[in-house]
């Protein structure tokens, strides 16, 4: 079942599913904004920027122009960071047709709208195909062909398997989900509390200190999460638990490295230019808070983040507020 997948966004991730992709034998056209990074796609055949060693089958094309990516494309994947798929996306549209599926890869809440990608979509597009394509799975080992699994979430449960079974390889295992709220909240959520971590490491703490963030973190995304429309069980599977461990531990994280940096004393604007790439945890952040306060939901870690990036208070100010907050009940206060 060879496809046509145009694949829009050439950073990391587009390329090591495009990479994935072509290898089943897809026809895989791949576009980026950026026309000196096609043209050294093109020479290289590699993405030396962001993914060095990584080596173009003949069945990925790299191409300057959206509308030769996408013409006769069965599958349109956008691989932009979060703050930039709305903008993608207008650039897709004068060439996508109805029958296209469309798949967004990225993780993020739309900063001053709150929305997001399948919301920013729908506004767009309404009744567009769409399904979020999430889980743990950095792009280095993505496009080594290591094992990765992930999962396919659309409201049509049909368009979910037909991207499941797209995208699945011997390599690369994908499960589907019918809560595109949850998925793409897991996959946005856990970028803060991965920052969260990354502080904790910067300033020394040991093991106890990161299993407790990621562990009252999660409780924070499931508690958002729910009250935004999520089912709960989805924070337990893949884009939730699953993508919060592997962000918040492998230094393949940026936002973990970016977090490390800040934890060791580095300005949080300095920290993100170091990282070289897209900081989404660092917008997510934001976002999410502005929705915690908007929609009632308590979610102190979030707050405590918040202002370590925005340099309200220092990170080591931020530890004794929260170890010393009000006793609480564990599952009490878990998700309500």
């Amino acid at each position: 079942m060879e496809k046509k997948i145009a694949v829009l966004g050439a950073g990391s991730w587009g390329t090591a599913l495009a990479v994935s992709l072509s290898g089943k034998g897809h026809e895989v056209c791949m576009w980026d904004i950026n026309p000196e990074h096609v043209k050294e796609l093109k020479e290289n055949r590699e993405n030396r920027r962001y993914l060095p060693g990584v080596m173009f089958s003949e069945q990925l094309k790299p191409v300057g122009d959206p509308q030769e990516a996408i013409q006769g494309a069965d599958v349109v994947l956008f691989s932009a960071p979060a703050q930039h798929f709305r903008s993608a996306l207008e650039s897709a549209v004068p060439y996508l047709k109805p029958e296209m599926v469309l798949v967004n890869v990225a993780k993020g809440i739309e900063q001053k709208t709150l929305l997001r990608m399948s919301q920013i979509a729908e506004e767009k597009l309404p009744g567009a195909r769409y399904v979020v394509l999430s889980g743990p799975s950095h792009a280095e080992e993505v496009g080594r062909g290591m094992p990765t699994t992930v999962v396919s979430a659309s409201e049509d449960r049909e368009l979910a398997e037909y991207i499941q079974d797209v995208f699945m390889s011997e390599s690369l295992r994908v499960y589907t989900n019918s809560d595109v709220a949850g998925v793409e909240l897991g996959g946005a959520l856990k970028n803060i509390i991965a920052l969260g971590a990354g502080i904790s490491d910067g300033m020394g703490f040991g093991d106890n200190a990161k299993a407790a963030m990621m562990t009252r973190g999660m409780v924070e995304m499931s508690r958002l999460g729910v009250k935004l429309g999520a089912q709960l069980s989805t924070f337990g599977g893949l884009s939730g638990m699953g993508d919060l461990i592997v962000t918040c531990t492998s230094m393949h994280s940026r936002n973990r490295r970016c977090g490390i940096m800040i934890g060791e004393g580095v300005a949080p604007s300095e920290a993100t230019k170091r990282v070289g790439m897209v900081v989404e945890g660092m917008f997510t952040t934001e976002a999410a808070y502005e929705l915690a306060k908007k929609n009632g939901v308590e979610m102190p870690i979030t707050e405590a983040i918040y202002n370590v990036i925005n340099e309200k208070i220092d990170a080591r100010e931020a530890v004794p507020a929260l170890m010393t907050r009000t006793r609480k009940h564990e599952i009490e206060d878990s998700f309500i």
